[in-house]
């Protein structure tokens, strides 16, 4: 009996006996005793097939065919313990459909040229488990999302102003006019609140940043929601919920494919509502308790970050930062005007910042003064201040940087790995 072409993950012992086609790549090959063992890899995993002399010139194929070219087998399904998926195949055909004779990857490869040739680096199931973790985190926030009745927009790119800072955008000319790579989609998020209330984006955005941490690119992938009626506590709630369930609905779903990279799973497992809340305050008095060198008032970068995450071993939120080191559109704490209603929450392990959110000022007048203060025109925000004429009401928001959280939960040395083609200060291409 053939089945029409199935998938390697899809080939079981109980199959024993059943002829099967499967089509991909050759990840590996060996040969011993007069046998070509190939081990072939598709999106779904890898299985291995095995050519002997008797199989004509499908061995002499087998023999002569390169690693990474693509191929596809026809063979016998064989039961075997030993093998990954338990079975194996006794490879009766095979089909070279493009002959690879040298693939430039070798597993001595660094970093640099590995992403040189991130065209060729995707082959690689490694990076096919960051990619398909990814996805499944988004696919757990859509169902977060929708199950909570949030409503998905899809606002612009190309936008007039800032949102994080005039020094970190990126010009380009739009017709006659100088126009902007949007580095946040949340003013537009926020005009969306008066007929929806609950609204999200998943958008690119784009930071003319040069900073070459670890935790930062130039383009990433910017998970955003906006809530109305929604003070600071109320958007937190709603952070943690959501992280919550992508980290565990990921787990239920991709633990294979996260044990990859990352054997302790304590940390994902110990994701669950509520998270710990430090108040900035606090967080100084930690920093500086364990020799770090910082004063309050003074923002806090991904060194301090990253010994702060050393006391937790789960995402924890940092709130009530200083007013002056946040955006301008952050409310100011009616308790403290020094002080923001802002918060981030912070991954453990030494990753630090994946989400900053805050409530919204609400306030006409005083987001006119804000925008002031940080030496913008008012008039480049006529249409965000309307949003403060026409029915203002309190509410919040907050922004995830999708290739952070992912890096996270796989463990990754860097953002660069979260993301398909990386983004850098040094790095354009491919």
């Amino acid at each position: 009996m053939m089945i029409d072409k199935i998938y390697c993950a899809d080939v079981k012992p109980d199959m024993e006996g059943q002829r099967v086609k499967l089509a991909g790549w050759v990840y590996r090959k060996r040969e011993v005793g007069g046998k070509v063992f190939i081990v072939l890899r598709d999106s779904s995993g890898i299985i291995q097939t095995i050519f002997k002399k008797d199989s004509g010139d499908a061995y002499k194929l087998a023999k002569k065919v390169g690693i990474e070219s693509s191929v596809i087998i026809e063979g016998t399904v064989k039961a075997d313990p030993r093998a990954p998926t338990g079975a194996e195949i006794q490879g009766e055909k095979l089909e070279v459909v493009q002959d690879v004779e040298f693939f430039p990857i070798t597993k001595d490869a660094s970093p640099e040229f590995l992403l040189d040739v991130r065209h060729l680096h995707l082959h690689s199931p490694k990076v096919a488990a960051v990619m398909k973790v990814k996805a499944t985190m988004m696919q757990a926030a859509r169902e977060w999302l929708l199950q909570d009745g949030w409503y998905e927009v899809f606002p612009p790119i190309l936008v007039t102003g800032a949102v994080e800072g005039g020094s970190t955008l990126f010009k380009l000319k739009y017709f006659d006019r100088d126009a902007y790579l949007s580095q946040s989609a949340q003013l537009y998020l926020e005009a969306a609140i008066f007929g929806l209330e609950k609204v999200w984006s998943l958008t690119p955005s784009f930071r003319a940043e040069k900073s070459r941490t670890r935790r930062h690119l130039t383009e990433y992938w910017h998970l955003e929601l906006e809530g109305a009626w929604m003070d600071l506590w109320d958007i937190l709630k709603v952070e943690e919920e959501l992280i919550s369930y992508m980290v565990q609905r990921t787990l239920e779903l991709r633990q294979k494919e996260i044990e990859t990279f990352r054997k302790d799973l304590t940390t994902l497992k110990n994701t669950e509502p509520p998270f710990p809340r430090v108040s900035y305050d606090e967080a100084i008095d930690i920093l500086q308790s364990k020799g770090v060198q910082i004063e309050w008032g003074e923002d806090m970068g991904a060194d301090e970050e990253r010994v702060l995450t050393e006391e937790f071993d789960r995402p924890f939120f940092v709130y009530g930062y200083p007013k002056h080191i946040k955006a301008f559109y952050m409310k100011e704490d009616p308790e403290d005007p020094r002080k923001a209603l802002a918060a981030d929450l912070l991954a453990p392990e030494g990753y630090g910042e994946i989400i900053g959110g805050s409530q919204r000022e609400d306030d006409y007048d005083k987001l006119v003064q804000r925008i002031i203060e940080e030496g913008m025109d008012p008039k480049n925000y006529e249409w965000y201040l309307d949003l403060r004429k026409y029915g203002s009401v309190p509410h919040s928001g907050f922004g995830l940087g999708l290739e952070r959280l992912v890096a996270w939960v796989m463990k990754l040395d860097h953002v660069r790995w979260a993301t398909l083609f990386p983004r850098t200060p040094s790095r354009l291409y491919p």
